[in-house]
């Protein structure tokens, strides 16, 4: 918006403030003009329209001025100063408070208590560290408002960017630079020729799955929008692969009952893939993956479907006409399922049967021969006796891309050799270390304290929400191959809703951890014994906060483990042996699971599986009926433990 990068130009300008807080000067620039009246709203402001009442202006104070923030007595000494300079950069959402950057720390701060002085500026020459002196003024609460304009205040910052705490400010640009840069819209991306080539491929595989026909706009039927997504692939290494564009029909648009109904659509899970990648180290098979192009262009529709020409590509003297679906498009909701529909149908016309534990598993018996398929989404994972009829059946119904053996896969990489297989995410992993600037943090030998219990309510300052948020999620996607980190990404996971500074120095000793483990993984070879063994445990009221316990197990077939979990119990134990049955009951329900699979896969179990527990108590209660008292209110559990 041009009036909006205006409004932020000046603001900077005006305080002489380096081009790095545009950020902030925009959002600031947007709350201020959703407060101001326009000729669109027949005088109103955006904020009276969306809310029904005036919104207050007392509180607004001149962006990028000079302030005192009050230093609360608990965080300083007798003799410390009260309050501490900084730019006022904003208005929180969270609470009745200013957004205030004090340069000395890097930080933003989050306070009611600061006094702004709007005709002065920082002085970026000796940066706030010794000279500045807060004015003589008593510090009091911005708000002269009544109570009720001030519940006005309050609720008129729901539009406003979210933040809580403190962060740094250099952290946040960090992360707006760290991805690989992409054109917002079809403007840009025309100015470049890979972008354009990127169009046309799109175009020319729409036209040839013949997934549309150009018609006149029917009278009262609803015309669905469209427009351009551009993404850039990477190979393992980081290098740029390829250049894709999709276009994507804006399926929020669309009405449940009317252009839609059934939209699930499975994908496999990745303790299957991670099974499948053992069974391949035991059985010498390799892995090879297949890529269907434009995959959801190949689903059907049952439902009549228009959507607009595509931005860029209109026919030349039909530009009133628009396109009816006759196959699906990327971003429609039923897109994904129309897809599996399609490939699945396929893969039973061939022959092949579907497991009934894992919908995305495919088996087809040849013989002597064998071949499995594992789906996820447009990749399908092949491996087994013989592969090679495989994908000449494929190709000729889909156009497909052979992309050899598999290597990289949803962030795994993946090395194959005679009769091993080695998982691992040393590049993610690195990745991280460079994201959250940890790169040259010294290394921790755990990735944990056992002594440390964590607490929602433990002192420190709270944090910024989405920074926690993104760690965290960022560990979750590095345990798909590292078992190790689960137990305590899952306890950090706990606390995304009120991160503080205690649960931070906690995630970022799992970086710590990661930094001296990137090349971990896990290594999959033939074994002598190869059968399905597990591993159950148990901590007893581990959470400090409703003193529920925490379950793990994990599960090996031959060699390295492939499935894996790491959970809060939805109950209290009242004891150690309760706990470690309400694991050992999640674990053989998994057992359960991985069982059927196997016997899908022509690998049935002939022997019972193990699943071994270290609580002794556990151990005599689950073969004799003892202790009947205290353990009563848990009896389903053991008998069906018993039972199993």
């Amino acid at each position: 918006n041009r009036y909006i990068l205006e409004m932020t130009r000046c603001m900077l300008y005006e305080k002489n403030l380096p081009k790095e807080y545009w950020a902030e000067a925009a959002s600031t620039a947007v709350f201020l003009q959703n407060r101001l009246p326009t000729k669109a709203l027949n005088d109103q402001t955006p904020f009276e329209v969306w809310y029904g009442y005036k919104p207050s202006l007392k509180f607004l104070k001149i962006f990028g001025c000079l302030c005192f923030t009050h230093v609360p007595q608990s965080k300083r000494d007798k003799l410390d100063k009260r309050a501490s300079p900084g730019i006022f950069i904003g208005y929180s959402t969270v609470s009745k408070a200013y957004k205030i950057f004090q340069p000395q720390t890097g930080k933003i701060v989050i306070s009611r208590d600061v006094h702004l002085v709007e005709d002065e500026e920082w002085n970026w020459d000796d940066k706030g560290k010794t000279d500045m002196t807060s004015p003589n003024e008593k510090l009091k609460t911005p708000f002269s408002t009544t109570q009720n304009e001030d519940e006005n205040w309050q609720n008129e910052l729901v539009d406003d960017v979210p933040t809580r705490g403190t962060r740094l400010l250099s952290e946040i640009y960090e992360r707006c630079n760290i991805s690989v840069c992409e054109p917002a819209d079809y403007e840009e991306a025309k100015k470049n020729p890979n972008w354009v080539a990127a169009m046309k491929e799109e175009l020319s595989m729409i036209e040839k799955n013949q997934t549309w026909i150009l018609v006149e706009k029917p009278q009262g039927r609803k015309v669905i929008g469209v427009k351009w997504v551009y993404r850039t692939k990477l190979n393992a290494d980081g290098s740029i692969n390829k250049h894709k564009a999709r276009l994507v029909v804006k399926g929020y648009a669309q009405i449940f009952g009317v252009d839609y109904s059934d939209t699930f659509a499975p994908v496999a899970r990745l303790e299957t893939i991670r099974l499948l990648l053992a069974i391949a180290a035991q059985k010498n098979w390799k892995v090879y993956q297949l890529d269907v192009k434009s995959a959801f262009l190949n689903g059907f529709l049952q439902e009549e479907i228009y959507v607009e020409q595509p931005q860029g590509f209109v026919k030349e003297g039909e530009e009133d006409k628009v396109y009816l679906l006759k196959k699906a498009l990327y971003g429609l909701k039923q897109a994904p399922r129309s897809w599996y529909s399609r490939i699945d149908d396929h893969l039973l016309n061939l022959g092949f049967v579907k497991s009934l534990a894992e919908s995305t598993l495919y088996v087809k018996h040849n013989r002597a021969n064998i071949l499995i398929i594992s789906l996820y989404v447009d990749d399908l994972l092949v491996t087994g006796s013989d592969t090679r009829l495989l994908k000449k059946e494929m190709m000729d119904v889909f156009e497909m891309t052979d992309l050899g053996l598999m290597t990289f896969f949803l962030g795994m990489e993946i090395k194959q050799g005679e009769h091993e297989v080695f998982i691992c995410q040393n590049k993610y992993a690195k990745e991280i270390l460079k994201k959250f600037r940890l790169d040259e943090c010294k290394e921790m030998s755990t990735p944990m304290n056992q002594k440390e219990k964590l607490s929602k309510e433990d002192g420190t300052e709270k944090i910024d929400q989405a920074y926690f948020r993104g760690m965290i999620g960022c560990l979750m996607y590095l345990t798909a191959t590292r078992p190790d980190i689960l137990n305590a990404v899952s306890i950090l996971s706990r606390f995304m809703h009120c991160p503080s500074e205690m649960h931070l120095k906690a995630a970022k000793r799992v970086i710590r951890y990661v930094k001296g483990t990137c090349n971990f993984g896990i290594k999959y070879k033939w074994t002598e014994e190869f059968k399905l063994t597990g591993f159950s445990d148990s901590d007893w009221g581990g959470s400090i906060d409703d003193m529920r316990s925490t379950s793990g197990y994990c599960f090996s077939f031959g060699s390295g483990v492939f499935s894996w979990s790491s959970k809060k119990q939805a109950t209290v134990a009242q004891s150690t042996t309760e706990a470690e049955f309400v694991d050992a009951t999640a674990a053989v329900n998994q057992v359960l699971w991985l069982r059927k699979i196997l016997i899908d896969l022509n690998m049935e179990q002939k022997v019972s599986t193990e699943v071994f527990v270290d609580n002794q108590a556990a151990i005599a209660i689950s073969h004799n009926p003892v202790f009947h008292g205290k353990t009563k209110h848990f009896n389903i559990k053991l008998f069906f433990l018993r039972e199993v």
